[in-house]
């Protein structure tokens, strides 16, 4: 017979069976055979440039110390000091190199205290021209110890000065009065001044024709006019007026 309820009858229907899981590949299996080898790391080429830069321009510089010496060396406005003199305190060796010559080695013309100044001029590719200015003796200024030795208008000992007997001479005891004296000396240098003499208590300036003392510096400079006026006469100064002996 036929079943009259046309509708599907339920059936049981088994679970599916389980798949088991694959293990997973351990860090330390080994590869495939047929896999490709891991790509190289790209090797670090700097420090190998750094150092082919470095040998480059060790060379260039031995190149240019032989390359470009000092061949012409041009030596000016000296008179007292010898050209081999001045040559030696710039540095002026032979055969020391173009490209390296600067301040440093001509150092030694800012220390000699015969040198007031100084200008050195390089010119491409082997030629230093130096340029001096020197100083001038301008008194001798006999020391507390009883040596006599130059000095330059701004009171700079000049050692070994020559053919200086006839220039005026300072000295004096007590405070060291050198700047108004060397002062002195150069406000009344049209007076021929001899020697000049410093104290605590004042100076005494001798010329050709006279000798006038001073307790004060501004005060003689102000009656310089006293020694042309007075000669041959022992002159005082003081700030209210003159005293002639």
């Amino acid at each position: 017979m036929t079943d009259p309820d046309p509708r599907p009858k339920n059936r049981r229907v088994p679970p599916p069976e389980p798949v088991a899981a694959e293990p997973p590949e351990l860090a330390g299996d080994e590869p495939e055979p047929n896999a490709p080898p891991p790509p190289r790391p790209p090797r670090n080429l700097r420090p190998l440039w750094w150092s082919l830069g470095g040998l480059v321009l060790l060379g260039g510089l031995a190149a240019s110390w032989f390359l470009l010496p000092i061949r012409t060396v041009t030596v000016k406005g000296h008179e007292r000091l010898s050209e081999a003199q001045v040559r030696q305190l710039a540095g002026l060796t032979p055969g020391f190199g173009w490209l390296y010559y600067g301040r440093w080695r001509a150092a030694g013309l800012a220390r000699s205290p015969w040198i007031e100044a100084a200008t050195v001029t390089r010119r491409f590719p082997d030629t230093v021209t130096v340029q001096v200015r020197e100083r001038v003796p301008f008194v001798r200024w006999k020391r507390p110890s009883g040596d006599v030795v130059a000095l330059a208008e701004d009171g700079t000992v000049l050692p070994g000065a020559r053919n200086v007997s006839g220039l005026p001479l300072l000295s004096g005891w007590g405070p060291d009065r050198r700047a108004e004296a060397l002062a002195l000396t150069r406000a009344l240098r049209r007076y021929n001044v001899q020697s000049v003499a410093y104290t605590p208590s004042g100076f005494t300036v001798a010329t050709t024709t006279t000798t006038v003392w001073s307790g004060d510096l501004a005060t003689l400079l102000k009656y310089a006019e006293a020694i042309v006026q007075f000669p041959d006469q022992k002159i005082y100064i003081y700030p209210w007026g003159v005293s002639v002996q």
